[in-house]
């Protein structure tokens, strides 16, 4: 138990980590901004979101290296597989919309489902 309260204290603010460079290195995109960074506690779909809005395309090059170093944490994956099930999509189409592999996307749904 004592690991859990850890890791969830050791989390980085991203709130604030995303406020502050929006505000000093791309004011123009503020207000598309503002909506995902004024929620109460992000989620890694909404970073990921702010990762394109922010950067947008010029990312993709990086993307494909750091894919292989992202974590979801569970109200994500769970928001994933929701999608998954209101869009009547199979796990190698959510696999595709996410950037994901289609085998995480099977195991995801024997945890959690």
């Amino acid at each position: 138990m004592d690991r859990k309260i850890q890791k969830i204290a050791s989390m980085p603010n991203y709130q604030s980590i995303y406020k502050d460079m929006i505000e000093q290195k791309f004011p123009d995109k503020l207000d598309d901004c503002k909506k995902i960074i004024e929620k109460a506690s992000l989620c890694a779909l909404d970073i990921i979101l702010l990762n394109k809005i922010i950067f947008g395309e010029k990312v993709q090059e990086t993307e494909r290296f750091n894919q292989r170093h992202r974590s979801y944490d569970e109200k994500s994956i769970i928001k994933i597989l929701d999608y998954q099930k209101k869009h009547e999509l199979n796990n190698t189409q959510v696999a595709s919309a996410y950037k994901l592999s289609r085998n995480t996307i099977a195991k995801w749904k024997k945890q959690y489902e």
